[in-house]
């Protein structure tokens, strides 16, 4: 079964996505490189506890 987890800005820590993994398989937290509508940037977003 798939988890629903929150990505967090590393810049600004506001949390603006949300996307599924399966935890089966990724057992690492998610890092990945978005768009920031606060920081008005592209920043890298980890997944958050």
């Amino acid at each position: 079964m798939r988890k629903k987890v929150i990505l967090v800005c590393e810049e600004c820590l506001s949390r603006n996505y949300t996307t599924t993994k399966n935890p089966q398989k990724d057992s690492e937290r998610i890092e990945v490189k978005k768009f920031c509508p606060k920081c008005n940037k592209h920043t890298l977003h980890k997944e958050t506890k």
